[in-house]
């Protein structure tokens, strides 16, 4: 067991890396909200979602419902829960409920990549480790980019603000480039939510059910017109 939790160690330290810059433009756009540099961390260490937390700035920062905050939340990392399902076949017997309920917190996008892709089934000793040091890449960073926002001038503080709208830039241009209903989804919700930043009335709308209707609309769009057949499910 000693080995599988170095290997998941191992395994996690470029997720860590990765998670160390995002985390980091993350503290420093919470505190830039209004948030201390202590409470920032305290989201990234009970949270391990960058849309998530992004999202949920300006709901905390504005005063925002908490049945608008949970909603908001569920629409956007409701691929996690499907994604939970898909790793849950490659578990080992190790993972009883309350291990697989501790994993759930860290079963990110990279962390279920990486599991998944090991051959074999995957047991309690290598998904610990494998969660464990992008946890604290992520939190570190937070807490790094939380105090450097409380340091650094105002100019360098909108300067390196940009980073975390260049890292959801990065994940949606190449595969937009390439694929034609990506690109289609993307468009429609951009789109949108031009209509809901801009339009009277629209405007009115607040920002977390602005995410959900053009998060559930081009998705839902995005299925009506590219569906996948059971043949390229498979």
């Amino acid at each position: 067991m000693k080995a599988e939790f170095r290997k998941g160690i191992r395994h996690g330290i470029p997720i860590a890396l990765g998670y160390l810059s995002v985390s980091f433009a993350f503290g420093m756009k919470a505190v830039g909200d209004g948030l201390t540099w202590l409470q920032a961390v305290l989201i990234s260490a009970t949270n391990l979602t960058s849309a998530g937390q992004m999202a949920g700035l300006p709901l905390m920062t504005g005063g925002a419902s908490l049945y608008e905050t949970a909603l908001t939340q569920l629409t956007i990392n409701l691929r996690y829960g499907l994604m939970g399902l898909s790793l849950g076949r490659k578990l080992d017997d190790s993972m009883g409920t309350l291990q697989r309920l501790i994993f759930s917190f860290a079963d990110t996008d990279e962390i279920f990549a990486v599991a998944s892709s090991q051959p074999g089934k995957v047991g309690k000793a290598y998904l610990y480790g494998l969660m464990l040091t992008p946890w604290f890449g992520w939190t570190i960073g937070t807490l790094l980019g939380g105090v450097a926002g409380t340091l650094l001038p105002p100019f360098v503080r909108a300067a390196l603000g940009i980073a975390i709208y260049g890292m959801f830039l990065a994940i949606i241009l190449p595969p937009a480039r390439e694929k034609k209903p990506v690109r289609t989804v993307v468009a429609l919700a951009v789109g949108m939510s031009i209509c809901f930043r801009y339009i009277p009335g629209l405007n009115r709308v607040s920002s977390g059910f602005t995410i959900i209707i053009c998060a559930v609309t081009a998705a839902a769009a995005g299925a009506l017109l590219y569906p996948v057949e059971e043949e390229e499910s498979r």
